[in-house]
């Protein structure tokens, strides 16, 4: 029975102060790298090393691609739960804990600030609002971010970060890709540029309808851009898929994409493209 007997003593808990604090490191999704997490941070969010891409929230985008202070519009929107919809726990109180989460409504920022000195409407979305799903909310305030470069005559940039269209919102999210792409259609008729950039991940709804329909369409490096993912795709078709598809790379070869461009030179290229399409 001494077998199944603890015969030392146990060993001494560490004292708080020995603890690294939680968030002072973070570990590179490509190179495994241990990095010091401000270092990460004034890289915006690159790693240092390998140059691969952390996602990053709507609101240090939009810091990011602005010149100072922004202005967000729209804020109170709010999904009125039209199905009535549950699953493993009810989509009020998911949405609830996407509020608590992010500090947004919904999965979409939009704002209009300067950039490079050009007054410029932007709309970012939140991956971490329940996987940057495309519901009613998030297609309203795309159309009214439209609606508004058409009224004032301003360039439109949507940054894509999403799952794909809602579940929750069955049907209803479904019709925001027809109700945005009929807007990009008068955008496009009033001769104003519609620029879409792509992060990881931009897949299903999303990409199916307004992510793809830019006049410049724009990806991060390694960015996964889709429709189905690539199980789903292999199954079906009963294939192997070559190395990297639906990566942004891939894309780009394929004719699918503009350009792939590093985080860090992303503003620079958008303020030397505006005025090819404004001027």
């Amino acid at each position: 029975m001494a077998w199944f007997r603890r015969q030392t003593a146990p060993l001494a808990p560490r004292s708080a102060e020995s603890r690294v604090p939680e968030g002072v490191w973070v570990k590179c999704g490509s190179c495994k790298e241990i990095l010091y997490r401000k270092d990460v941070l004034k890289n915006l969010s690159v790693c240092p090393k390998c140059a691969f891409h952390f996602r990053i929230g709507a609101r240090e985008r939009l810091d990011m691609l602005f010149d100072g202070s922004w202005e967000e519009f729209d804020h109170g929107l709010v999904s009125s739960d039209p199905l009535g919809f549950e699953d493993a726990r009810p989509y009020a109180d998911r949405l609830r804990a996407g509020k608590a989460k992010t500090n947004s409504f919904d999965a979409l920022v939009s704002a209009v600030g300067e950039m490079g000195g050009r007054r410029a409407i932007v709309g970012a979305m939140e991956y971490a609002f329940i996987g940057g799903s495309m519901g009613v909310v998030v297609g309203e305030k795309v159309t009214r971010c439209i609606e508004r470069a058409l009224a004032e005559r301003l360039p439109l940039i949507v940054v894509s970060c999403s799952g794909g269209a809602r579940m929750m919102e069955g049907t209803l999210s479904l019709m925001q890709m027809a109700k945005i792409s009929a807007a990009l259609a008068r955008l496009h008729e009033a001769r104003l540029p519609f620029v879409s950039i792509l992060t990881d991940p931009t897949t299903g709804g999303v990409t199916a309808s307004y992510a793809m329909l830019g006049d410049l369409n724009v990806a991060e490096p390694g960015a996964l851009i889709g429709f189905a993912g690539p199980r789903v795709i292999e199954q079906t078709i009963r294939q192997k898929l070559p190395a990297g598809f639906q990566r942004s790379e891939f894309l780009l070869e394929h004719g699918m994409l503009d350009m792939v461009t590093d985080r860090r030179e992303l503003k620079e290229t958008l303020v030397r493209c505006l005025p090819f399409f404004m001027d």
